[in-house]
């Protein structure tokens, strides 16, 4: 179910109200930032990968993370860690990543 524009989504998916076969996670990758990008204004290095998604189950949201970090320069190359949690935006109706963030770091 599409619940874009839907006023009061949350309550509606915590109630039943509306139905989605998504849920919601939080996912973060240990990778590599090959390709900067000026949308994300990353710089090539080890970096964190976060983004939030609306997906089938935990492996699907792996999957995304990595697909769509690829997309955009970034590949996961040590482990993403992915965690249920509360949306901020609603589902659509097909699994969908947002609030895409890289944390740059220092190797020691």
């Amino acid at each position: 179910m599409n619940l874009r524009g839907v006023k009061n989504w949350k309550l509606k998916l915590r109630y039943g109200r509306a139905k989605t076969e998504f849920r919601h996670f939080t996912t973060l990758a240990d990778g590599e930032v090959l390709t900067p990008n000026a949308d994300f204004k990353t710089q090539p290095g080890p970096a964190f990968f976060a983004m939030k998604v609306w997906a089938l189950d935990a492996d699907q949201a792996i999957d995304m993370a990595c697909a769509i970090g690829r997309h955009i320069g970034f590949a996961c190359t040590g482990n993403v860690y992915v965690y249920d949690t509360e949306p901020e935006e609603p589902p659509g109706g097909e699994p969908h990543g947002y609030n895409l963030k890289f944390t740059p770091y220092e190797r020691e």
